[in-house]
């Protein structure tokens, strides 16, 4: 069968990763993870993801690297410097643009496109000198590798759209490459791994050896819990291994760095009023090192001690005028060198996320499932309290287990995607997508003011062609086809405007709750019909058309960033009757 030469990146809020499979396909075969840190003292599967650039906005450093360069640097020469960190979090429930500009550490801008790009590039880089150590000095180059880039189940396709972008530039993927790169989403992946893994892969209540049954119908929710993300998906194993989706994608924000915004909430509260902030802000590195020690501290159930650099002890000595500074506070004391805080004030850090993990996972029991698992996968599934919370409130419902290297699994199971994309054969819809078109004027059903005439004809405008229903099972495989034809024959190219909304039923394609959400053109030179065939039941939503007099396929870039989208509207507008746009014919029913 050959060889499949893969690398997956998995791309966090908090640490990033890579894993590389180079062995033939048909051979069973572990990912290769590259080790990090071990020049710092430490060693990881994952790195943090924090980019640091120059005043000059050049690429300096990623990851451990990145993080300790700055915290050497002096408060001046840091504030000069650009340093980035959780910024993945940016790209979560927006609309986005390639224009988009983001935010450092000390609140100075510059372009996403830029930041995620050169983060990629490095990982990248790494990757293929990785391997190259480790093949007696082969030589590869990105083309030689299929690529899997993951990302959170719950981003919008704008998000998704954004991450090929970044890719290309990033130079892992060439323009004409598309079929290189694989979007696999990040529960998913963590999915297919934890249904490789032996007994003794998990961590259970009672540390008996729990494996995953791989029985048809057995079915289980794998909570993917990230720095940034809590993404939801919920799987059923089929005949021969493969997995459907049960229950569409749910998720919210509230990751395990909303722990860490408690944590510096509290130290705001019981040190004097404004030393974190003016430490923050004239020692960022420092104050970046406290954070990065919570969140080793926080996979414990237990009172924890928070080390303190000399200049944060000297400031709050000098606010507070006392060497005993810290505010009275029955959780929380100073004993000369750390900050003590106990164990209930820690687990308190924790409440705003548990609640949001449990009010997902409660609306899919509710929803009539007979679920058997819960996975915990993801660096935050390492928490002793949030693994503890999910056996007390779902245990007796079904069994919880969590991968004892839960940080991999996402990236282990991306490679093994990469080998497979077909072994989810079905997802379910997150939305209701449909386009608009125009029907025929019968005024029992259309409003007045939708009414046009065109060609001596009378039509309603906007209405709302459905494609694909929310919670509406699709194959990875399968798409939805209908015909498309020009209204004039010197008409060249038709455009389309896509729609979603949560509702099922929907008439216009601007009733409450629609949103536009994306826009493609069909090239229809010649003036023949394009027979449009959409895919919605893979990672990301594509297009194709079949020009039904020449055969000639084409790929039709369906645009989901709003900048770029204006511009194909601009592009389009030049070509279209501005009165009517399109013209759809689907079996005996005739719209424009």
């Amino acid at each position: 069968m050959g060889d499949a030469f893969i690398i997956a990146i998995d791309f966090g809020t908090a640490f990033s990763g890579y894993a590389f499979n180079i062995r033939p396909i048909e051979e069973e075969s572990e990912p290769r993870l590259n080790q990090w840190g071990k020049e710092y003292g430490f060693d990881t599967p994952k790195t943090p993801t924090s980019i640091l650039f120059n005043e000059d906005k050049e690429f300096l450093s990623f990851g451990f690297e990145a993080q300790m360069k700055y915290k050497d640097m002096s408060g001046e020469e840091a504030k000069k410097h650009y340093l980035f960190e959780d910024f993945k979090m940016d790209l979560y429930s927006k609309k986005l643009s390639s224009d988009l500009k983001i935010k450092d550490a000390s609140g100075k801008s510059m372009e996403a496109l830029k930041v995620f790009s050169e983060s990629l590039r490095f990982l990248k880089d790494d990757a293929l000198t990785t391997i190259i150590a480790n093949t007696g000095g082969r030589k590869f180059i990105p083309s030689d590798f299929t690529w899997v880039l993951t990302v959170p189940a719950i981003w919008d396709e704008s998000a998704k759209q954004f991450m090929r972008k970044v890719a290309k530039q990033a130079g892992i993927v060439t323009e004409g490459g598309d079929e290189k790169l694989i979007i696999a989403l990040e529960p998913e992946a963590a999915s297919i791994w934890c249904k490789k893994l032996p007994p003794d892969g998990f961590i259970s209540e009672n540390h008996s050896k729990e494996s995953l049954d791989q029985s048809p119908g057995t079915q289980y929710i794998v909570v993917d819990c990230g720095g940034g993300t809590i993404d939801i998906t919920v799987h059923e194993v089929q005949d021969g291994g493969a997995l459907k989706e049960l229950h569409k994608v749910s998720g919210n924000n509230l990751g395990g760095q909303t722990v860490d915004r408690k944590f510096k909430k509290f130290l705001r509260e019981i040190l004097p009023d404004g030393v974190w902030d003016e430490f923050e802000q004239n020692s960022p590195s420092s104050a970046q090192r406290i954070m990065y020690d919570f969140t080793r501290l926080k996979q414990s159930d237990t009172d924890i001690q928070i080390s303190c650099p000399f200049k944060l002890v000297s400031l709050a000595k000098e606010k507070s005028g006392t060497e005993n500074f810290i505010k009275s506070d029955p959780d929380a004391s100073w004993d000369g060198d750390y900050i003590k805080i106990s164990q209930d004030k820690l687990r308190s850090f924790f409440k705003e996320s548990l609640e949001g993990i449990t009010h997902n996972l409660r609306e899919i029991f509710n929803s009539g499932l007979n679920v058997n698992y819960i996975l915990l996968v993801g660096g935050y599934a390492q928490s002793k309290i949030l693994q503890q919370h999910i056996i007390d409130q779902f245990g007796h419902e079904c069994k919880v287990l969590c991968p004892f290297r839960a940080q991999e699994a996402i990236v282990r199971g991306a490679v093994e995607f990469g080998r497979n994309p077909q072994v989810v054969i079905s997802r379910k819809s997150s939305y209701t997508y449909g386009f608009a078109v125009c029907e025929k004027f019968d005024e029992r059903k259309h409003k007045q003011e939708k009414k046009f005439t065109a060609g001596g004809v009378e039509w309603s405008d906007d209405i709302f062609r459905k494609l694909v229903e929310e919670g509406e099972d699709v194959g990875s495989e399968e798409t939805r086809k209908f015909l498309c034809g020009p209204i004039t024959a010197d008409q060249r190219k038709i455009m389309f405007i896509f729609y979603r909304s949560f509702s099922k039923d929907l008439v216009y394609v601007d009733d409450w709750g629609v949103d536009e959400v994306g826009s493609f053109i069909v090239d229809i030179t010649g003036g023949h019909k394009v027979n449009l065939e959409i895919q919605f039941g893979s990672t990301e939503i594509t297009a194709t058309g079949i020009n039904l007099i020449s055969g000639e396929k084409q790929t039709v870039k369906i645009e989901f960033m709003t900048k770029d989208r204006e511009c194909i509207i601009y592009e389009a507008e030049d070509e279209l009757s501005t009165a009517v746009k399109e013209c759809i014919i689907d079996g005996t029913d005739e719209t424009i």
